[in-house]
């Protein structure tokens, strides 16, 4: 790997983490510990990282490896905002 392509990726990792935190502290702290907290931001960086491996060129490891960080990371993400959504609604007063 050259010098270029590695501040890329550190540039990148880097901006994955200001992100992540900053939608995470978006969310109340009686919604969520701060361990799931913290899984989701880690979430989010894999998913980054996993898009990177995923788009190599040709079929190789990596690149499978990839694909199924990417999916299980994404998986992880999106419960984590459907069991948000679903403690919200608790907490909505009935009509």
């Amino acid at each position: 790997m050259t010098t270029d392509t590695l501040l890329i990726l550190l540039y990148i990792f880097v901006l994955a983490g200001f992100v992540g935190f900053e939608l995470i502290s978006k969310v109340p702290p009686t919604l969520h510990t701060p361990l799931l907290s913290a899984t989701n931001a880690v979430a989010g960086i894999t998913i980054v990282g996993a898009l990177l491996a995923a788009g190599t060129l040709g079929w190789s490891t990596s690149k499978l490896l990839g694909i199924a960080a990417l999916f299980l990371a994404t998986l992880n993400v999106v419960s984590g905002y459907v069991v948000t959504d679903r403690m919200l609604r608790m907490f909505k007063r009935k009509k």
